[in-house]
């Protein structure tokens, strides 16, 4: 069983993803889309990315998303405790890492809160594998190609995360829900799109 005393830090296994791979901000910037300012700040510890943001980085660094949220040692079982979730802030929404670091990990499940507004003037993001998502609390508007559909308590969707997505909390209350990653067999950049700069 693999028990973590402390959550790794989001910042710190960017850089070393992004040294391991001979990369400079500069050159991680153009292959994500990113400014070097925003990818320095973020690993400093000085920004909390968001979805789209990691999802950007991680295709542009070739690994799942839940490499930024994990420990260089993988195990065959991981508890996460409730108080040691490894998370970022931005723009409203909160993402926390429900489960990282697993050897061949092919699902990734976060815990998303989002305040009212949150997620509002996100874009489309596209990536290979499914995405599910489940509402906790609250409502949210998930956009996926040209249909919308409005999740309140209790109800889920799940759908090919090919197709042109995005979630929004269009009301007056905060929202939580349950989003889980699944990558299709050889892909590493399944869940690397979802938190716009």
């Amino acid at each position: 069983m693999d028990e973590r005393d402390a959550a790794p830090n989001v910042g710190q296994r960017l850089r070393a993803l992004r040294e391991t791979r001979g990369l400079s901000l500069r050159a991680l910037a153009a292959r994500c889309d990113l400014s070097v300012n925003a990818i320095s700040r973020i690993e400093r510890g000085e920004h909390s990315p968001t979805v789209t943001s990691l999802h950007l980085l991680a295709q542009a660094l070739g690994v799942p998303i839940a490499a930024f949220f994990q420990s260089e040692q993988q195990s065959t079982t991981v508890l996460v405790r409730g108080g040691n979730r490894m998370a970022a802030d931005r723009g409203g929404m909160r993402i926390e890492s429900l489960g990282s670091g697993l050897r061949n990990q092919q699902l990734e499940p976060f815990l998303v809160t989002l305040a009212p507004g949150a997620g509002a003037d996100s874009s489309p993001v596209t990536h290979a594998g499914q995405e599910f998502v489940y509402c906790l609390t609250g409502e949210v508007m998930y956009r996926v190609a040209d249909e919308a559909y409005r999740l309140r308590m209790g109800d889920s969707l799940l759908f090919e995360a090919s197709q042109p997505h995005c979630l929004a909390n269009e009301s007056e209350a905060a929202a939580l829900v349950l989003l889980v990653f699944q990558s299709s067999a050889g892909h590493n950049d399944a869940r690397q799109r979802h938190l716009e700069p």
